[in-house]
């Protein structure tokens, strides 16, 4: 356990506080067993390693990576127990998905050492209620998102700006964008944003950024989601060509009996391939209406998780239409419901109706529906329910 100590002392002080996720001030430390979800490259490992520096006492604290060489011979519950027995009483376990009987383990840890919190990072593969010992009712679950504009704007100038709710946005949207004009331009940020400023690793290298991306598309088919529904090979290539798929059209929908023979799968397996693909955090599907949906219910359209996997995968074939809408979806995912709109693009909350478009777009679409607005691309500001698209990345 001391080189665990002497390892997570060292990654303690390489850490910077100078760029925080939005999540990290709105974790309960309270609750004895907390869970983050999150797709990989989302931050999850930094996030742990901040919420240690920030909040948690060090002699009493242990972050270490489930992968670690030192579980290949020793057991989690035994670091555990030693630990307390140290005086331990924060425990952060990173990547448990990594590691065999996880749940059953960390189910031990928190009955037997209840002077012991827990918070432990996973896949956003890992369904927490259908793990091996059921932890739903025990765990409070986060979900940390890629990052929002505004972060990406943080990570850029190294000002903080405030998030705005939905309803502060639609109300007062004009008074916000002039606000945040003084100090910011912000299409050509939206535009490197939309290509290489969703996952935080862009900083390392933005040269190297598209690329580093392809590998971990390729990591998380081929590591994550196979470590969680132990597919074969043949099927994760599968995968792989209908997330290529789903890249190259505007938006793509899907025909699943012209999809299941092209790809190579049943009706039934490639549904299912499709939510695999959504909880590995690779794909969003988008249906007229979230209530009764089924598990073999297939979606109005799918679109990539974000824009920047689209400039990986579509490459040369990239429609900027599929990519402001791709942008739109995915910051109020997770945030609001959002579902397609029989009008126009989107309905929110079951309320708002979205028309997305560039500058040249016209009301014409939402002329004489209730509560829609326009929400443009290449505008800086809007007026009345014209709205610059880039503002909804505001939102966390």
């Amino acid at each position: 356990m001391e080189e665990l100590l002497l390892e997570f002392q060292a990654s303690l002080t390489r850490v910077s506080l100078d760029l925080r996720r939005y999540l990290i001030g709105k974790i309960d430390f309270n609750n004895r067993l907390t869970a983050i979800k999150g797709a990989r490259g989302a931050g999850k490992t930094t996030l742990l390693l901040q919420i240690a520096k920030l909040y948690l006492p060090r002699k009493s604290t242990l972050y270490v990576s489930l992968d670690h060489i030192y579980f290949f011979d020793h057991k989690l519950y035994n670091l555990a127990k030693q630990f307390v027995q140290f005086g331990g009483t924060n425990l952060l376990l990173d990547e448990v998905h990594k590691y065999p009987n996880w749940s059953r383990e960390i189910k031990l840890i928190y009955d037997n050492f209840p002077e012991l919190n827990i918070i432990f990072t996973s896949s956003s593969m890992l369904e927490i209620y259908k793990s091996e010992s059921d932890l739903s009712r025990r765990a409070i679950t986060y979900y940390l998102k890629e990052l929002s504009f505004r972060e990406f704007i943080t990570f850029e100038s190294k000002i903080t700006y405030p998030t705005y709710s939905l309803s502060e946005i639609l109300k007062n949207h004009n008074t916000i964008a002039a606000e945040l004009l003084k100090d910011i331009k912000p299409l050509p940020l939206f535009e490197k944003y939309l290509k290489v400023g969703v996952y935080p690793y862009y900083k390392e290298n933005e040269n190297l950024y598209i690329q580093k991306l392809q590998n971990t598309i390729n990591l998380i088919i081929e590591i994550d989601i196979n470590a969680v529904e132990d597919l074969n090979y043949e099927t994760l290539v599968k995968l792989k060509k209908l997330l290529i798929s789903v890249a190259s059209s505007a938006p793509f929908k899907p025909n699943i009996t012209k999809l299941s023979e092209k790809i190579g799968l049943s009706r039934n397996t490639l549904v299912q391939g499709i939510k695999i693909l959504e909880h590995a955090g690779l794909v969003n599907e988008l249906y007229k209406d979230t209530s009764g949906i089924g598990v073999l219910t297939k979606p109005e359209k799918l679109y990539l998780n974000n824009s920047n996997l689209m400039y990986a995968l579509a490459k040369e074939n990239i429609n900027i239409g599929n990519v402001r809408e791709t942008f739109f979806l995915n910051q109020f995912r997770g945030l609001h419901e959002i579902n397609h709109s029989k009008v126009a693009d989107f309905i929110v909350d079951k309320t708002y109706t979205f028309e997305i478009g560039g500058k040249n777009k016209t009301k014409q679409q939402i002329a004489g529906v209730e509560n829609a607005y326009v929400a443009k691309d290449s505008i800086e500001i809007g007026f009345g329910n014209i709205i610059p698209v880039w503002l909804f990345g505001f939102m966390y």
